[in-house]
């Protein structure tokens, strides 16, 4: 989609958010009830955990074959895992399970499932709730990536982690890391009005895919759940993107997402590199980085709606 276009003497000026961004409703994906499944065996070819390399890039045509793929089904899968598994199949929105099935059933991901059922027998209190692990899926289905934000852990207090990676629920204190991104967002376009919320479900139905590199937390501890298995499966949502797709912004924060996203493909993908937003950090460069503006300029650039990042003010 072209950016609009503005009169001469709008040139002259600072280009705002509204003069950027022409508004376009992107319509919420329809599919969003519990898949049927089919049975899928164990594959470790691969070590770390993600997908194995394609021998050729793929096209269009090509994930909209890879993502007709009839739904996998729970109750093909051995007896045993069903019960493990049923919480993936249930709650991974239908473009994501059709991927990511093959992971659900590697040793690595099965022994992960293990871990927290025993902290549910223990009695542990887990962030997000089990409905929300997966949230990310159902807001950003595949076929609508267009930008990622890659976090580390998810908020570990009370009430505020619900899947996405920076954000919280309405009625929280907004976590300083996402005031420094308001702030960043406002340096970008003076037009962007700071909300009195941390809740960035708009920009996730938008394309914007916020993921954890790990998806669960024991309350009050953080990093509780880190080593266990979490960030192969999430390697291997990145490396399916990079893979698979083209033209996506990748947004890297700090060294710990710089090195998650070290295999990106840069020339099919615009990689955009700055300190943490962390108060730690932020000041070393974060808010004059650019990244939000930079973002959508390169996706109009190839033919993309702008992110409309005010979008948290309507919501």
């Amino acid at each position: 989609m072209a950016a609009q276009q503005v009169s001469s003497s709008e040139k002259k000026r600072p280009r705002t958010l509204q003069d950027f961004f022409k508004p376009t409703k992107r319509p919420l994906p329809q599919d969003k009830e519990s898949p049927t499944r089919k049975k899928i065996k164990d594959n470790d070819s691969s070590s770390n955990g993600v997908l194995p390399p394609r021998d050729k890039p793929a096209t269009k045509a090509t994930q909209q074959v890879e993502l007709a793929r009839p739904l996998p089904r729970l109750e093909s899968l051995d007896e045993s895992l069903q019960p493990l598994l049923k919480l993936e199949y249930d709650t991974l929105d239908p473009s994501w399970l059709r991927v990511l099935s093959k992971e659900l059933t590697k040793s690595y991901f099965v022994e992960l499932k293990r871990f927290l059922a025993a902290e549910k027998a223990q009695g542990k209190l887990v962030f997000p709730p089990e409905p929300d692990i997966y949230s990310w899926s159902r807001y950003t289905p595949v076929d609508q990536v267009r930008v990622v934000i890659l976090g580390q852990d998810p908020y570990h207090n009370n009430n505020q982690a619900h899947g996405l990676c920076f954000s919280v629920r309405k009625g929280i204190r907004t976590p300083p890391s996402l005031v420094n991104m308001y702030t960043a967002l406002q340096n970008d376009y003076p037009d962007f009005e700071k909300p009195s919320h941390g809740y960035l479900a708009s920009w996730a139905s938008q394309g914007v895919l916020m993921l954890n590199a790990s998806l669960t937390v024991r309350a009050h501890e953080a990093n509780s759940h880190s080593g266990r298995g979490w960030e192969k499966f999430t390697d291997a949502v990145v490396q399916y993107i990079n893979e698979r797709k083209s033209h996506v912004v990748f947004m890297l924060w700090g060294s710990y997402a710089q090195k998650k996203g070290s295999g990106i493909d840069k020339k099919k993908h615009l990689v955009l590199k700055s300190v943490h937003p962390s108060p730690l950090s932020a000041h070393r460069g974060f808010f004059t980085c650019h990244h939000f503006k930079q973002a959508n300029e390169y996706l109009v650039t190839h033919g993309q709606t702008p992110i409309d990042w005010n979008s948290v003010n309507r919501d």
